[in-house]
Order: structure tokens, then sequence, then C-alpha cells
């Protein structure tokens, strides 16, 4: 079982560039066996990108994970802490082994009915177009 997560744009350039090597979620998924997460580039790119292997995921209080990952978040302590404004559990996904595909894949030509998640969605590996 693998994982669709939606990234922000901006994001998924920090993560391709290599200076965000962490994804934050406010929740994670139940299934710890996961493996590897399909990158979906939200609006206005609508593509998947690409897919990395699941390294650690860590699990703390927002401060204390910041001071953890700040030097690989990818992104600034403003938005970071926006993000968990309110919460006392925060999670990040260790990125490795980045593969970003030649060519993004249009979910909506490959997977019938496809919706964006609003944070992940489960996956039986990835369809390709015929």
């Amino acid at each position: 079982m693998d994982v669709l997560l939606s990234i922000k744009p901006k994001y998924v350039r920090s993560i391709i560039e290599g200076g965000k090597r962490y994804e934050f979620r406010k929740t994670i998924f139940k299934n710890r066996g996961i493996d590897l997460i399909y990158i979906y580039s939200s609006s206005p790119v609508k593509k998947i990108i690409g897919s990395f292997e699941v390294g650690e995921i860590l699990e703390d209080h927002p401060r204390e994970l910041w001071d953890n990952v700040k030097e690989y978040a990818g992104i600034n302590d403003r938005d970071f802490f926006s993000y968990f404004e309110g919460k006392s559990r925060a999670f990040a996904i260790e990125i490795q082994n980045l593969q970003e595909f030649d060519e993004p894949i249009n979910p909506y030509e490959t997977i019938p009915g496809f919706v964006p998640p609003q944070s992940y969605c489960y996956m039986d590996g990835l369809p390709v177009a015929d």
C-alpha cells in the first residue's frame, strides 16, 4: 500500500531542490507500514510529479519538532507555526530517495474519478495511462 500526498507547488519545488527533507503533517496515516509516497502537486500544477521513500516519521510537539528539523524543513518558521497553530502534536515524514518523474502524471486522466486528497489517501500502486 502506498500513499498520495497533496503538497503545495512551492513546497514541491523545495523538495525537488533538496532544501525540504521533511514533509509536515497534522495527522499521519494510520497504516505505519507505508514505504512509498507519491507527490501530488496541488493547484495550479495538479499533477503527480514523483515519489519518495518514507524515512523516519517524527512525532512531537510543534516547538520540539521545529527545533529538531528546522535546518532541513524547507519552510520558514512563520509558515510552520501557522500550519500547526493550536496543535499539540506534529509529524515530520523524512523524505528519502526522491524520484522526480520525467513526465508528471495527470491523475484526472489515469485514475477514474480522481479527487485530490485534502491531506493524503491510500493507493495500490500508481496506474499509468495506456
